[in-house]
């Protein structure tokens, strides 16, 4: 099986080396290229077309944020994953609209960060649940505040499951993960897993997308 080839950004040598070790240990993965600024990063992806390029946000010379909006012009195919520090909602939201692919905190765990990975080498979105709850606190905000839930007469039937129509209510209604494990007495990763199903049923690559849908064509019940 070929390996997920990968490109590294981070002004820090310290952290790209620690990220290079944490990634290599896995075999389906292979660090083919290093930046230390965004516009090197963009001349590596250029040169090297990597599946997936990690950025973070604040580097010197070119952001994150700037350079994964210019790479899509360069190397069409490679996806960008953001792992950053900062959890602020408008670099979260910022890093949506300039194309990333997916959003992780640094202090992320070495598991999620290799399903994130293989996600969006995939074609997939990921967002951490701290992010996602970001993006669904935003997407409510903009329509006013929190929307009116269960929504009547499906429209769609989309073959979701009991369980999978329970947590997609409440991720409707703005919760995160870890309170939706908390309320349905669920491990996290069960919850994440669940939320990964009804991304895929539905045919959407991010926690907004799944909330537009759901309100448009009335999948509740």
């Amino acid at each position: 099986m070929a390996k997920i080839r990968v490109v590294l950004a981070d002004d820090h040598v310290v952290v790209r080396n620690g990220i290079k070790m944490l990634l290599e240990n896995e075999g389906e993965i292979e660090v083919i290229g290093e930046a230390s600024n965004g516009e090197e990063a963009l001349e590596v992806a250029q040169s090297l077309k990597p599946d997936v390029l990690i950025l973070d946000i604040r580097m010197p010379i070119m952001t994150g944020l700037e350079a994964s909006s210019q790479l899509h012009s360069i190397s069409p195919t490679t996806k960008v994953l953001i792992l950053s520090m900062h959890n602020d909602e408008e670099y979260i939201i910022q890093s949506v609209e300039c194309g990333a692919s997916g959003y992780l905190l640094k202090d992320t765990s070495k598991d999620e960060f290799i399903k994130a990975i293989r996600t969006v080498h995939q074609g997939g979105k990921y967002f951490s649940g701290d992010i996602s709850k970001v993006l669904v606190d935003s997407y409510l905000q903009a329509k006013g505040g929190k929307i009116a839930n269960p929504l009547p007469n499906s429209q769609a039937d989309y073959e979701l499951t009991k369980r999978e129509k329970e947590i997609l209510s409440l991720i409707y209604q703005g919760m995160a993960n870890k309170d939706i494990a908390d309320q349905l007495n669920k491990s996290i990763r069960t919850i994440e897993t669940h939320r990964f199903n009804i991304m895929k049923k539905l045919k959407v690559n991010n926690v907004v997308e799944l909330l537009k849908k759901v309100e448009e064509e009335r999948v509740l019940e």
